[in-house]
């Protein structure tokens, strides 16, 4: 067996390394644990046991997401627990905008060289993420492919499933005129528009130890803040409070991903001075050289997930928000849309 063993490690596979790797993470993954888990990582199989008690007519919400680019910042900075949040957030965000609470999350780490403590650092990251989600890391897969990847880089894939009524599912099909539509905050660019944010620091030549003006942090640390999970507070609302839309802003912006929920004959009228932003959204605007219009069809510029809820419960939606300590603001309404309308208008 150790010959065999010693052939494959020849080979660029290090058993010893993946097992290694499966004991330290063991612990990690029991940590986020919920009630429905059945078995400790290391089946062939994650099992979770439904509990649709209360339900009439239970549906699943599935999502797969990565984190793109913005892996090679991490690479660069050496950097790797922050990622793992991220590949979480992308994922259970977008099943919550169903109004989909998150039962469990599975993920898939490529490299060409395992190395143990940097694939350590991001499962710490990925079951932080769990936690804060509050679903459980059933599984995933470590996959040592030598050759495929730069040395000391890696890709991450995940998958999320979450469970929602399907008298609960929230579509926008009941968006109508005079609702109002609510921001939360984003912690800074998430995971989208990376391709733009590495050119910028190759064209400006910036190091991501630099701290520009109007930061407070050293450009590396700000770009690698993990995308903001917003399961506890958009899952509040939903138990009280009737919520007509729900919009995760990822790649395209508001632009983009805010017509994803509109139904025929209605547009958002946004005001953008009603939000305020992340100061990076302002250095990178003026190093990339671009308008704000363009800015939000690429970056999410501090507005992380939009809610579009009726005007009589605007103001206890608001108050409630505040409540949980939760930075949001109205950032604009629902109006009727006529033949030549955008989907979305944004007033500067």
């Amino acid at each position: 067996m150790a010959q065999h063993s010693q052939a494959y490690k020849r080979a660029g596979v290090d058993v010893e390394a993946a097992d290694s790797l499966v004991d330290r993470i063991k612990s990690i993954a029991k940590s986020t644990h919920t009630r429905g888990v059945i078995q400790d990582i290391g089946s062939f199989g994650g099992m979770f046991r439904l509990n649709t008690r209360g339900m009439s007519n239970p549906v699943l919400v599935s999502s797969t997401d990565g984190v793109g680019t913005k892996l090679k910042l991490a690479f660069a900075r050496d950097r790797h627990d922050t990622v793992g949040v991220d590949l979480v957030a992308m994922n259970v965000n977008d099943i919550l905008v169903h109004g989909a609470k998150p039962l469990f999350f599975l993920d898939y780490y490529a490299t060409s060289e395992l190395r143990v403590d940097q694939a350590e650092s991001v499962v710490s990251g990925i079951a932080a993420g769990c936690r804060e989600a509050g679903c459980a890391l059933l599984g995933g897969e470590t996959a040592e492919v030598p050759g495929f990847y730069q040395p000391g880089e890696y890709e991450l894939s995940g998958f999320a499933v979450g469970l929602v009524d399907d008298l609960r599912i929230v579509d926008g099909s009941g968006i109508g005129v005079g609702n109002k539509i609510i921001g939360l905050a984003s912690s800074g660019v998430h995971s989208n528009g990376f391709s733009l944010v590495r050119k910028v620091l190759e064209d400006g030549g910036h190091s991501l130890s630099d701290t520009p003006a109007g930061l407070d942090r050293p450009l590396g640390d700000v770009l690698l803040d993990p995308t903001r999970i917003y399961v506890n507070a958009v899952q509040n609302l939903l138990r009280d409070f009737d919520i007509r839309g729900i919009v995760h802003v990822t790649g395209g912006g508001l632009y983009d991903n805010i017509p994803r929920v509109l139904p025929r004959g209605v547009m958002a009228d946004l005001n953008f001075t009603n939000w305020s932003r992340p100061p990076v959204f302002d250095w990178l605007k003026e190093e990339a050289g671009i308008e704000w219009e363009e800015m939000l069809r690429v970056f999410n510029c501090g507005i992380g997930m939009a809610l579009v809820v009726n005007k009589r419960e605007h103001e206890d939606v608001m108050l409630r928000l505040q409540g949980l300590r939760e930075q949001a603001w109205t950032i604009g309404e629902i109006k009727a849309a006529r033949k030549d309308d955008p989907s979305v208008r944004v007033n500067f």
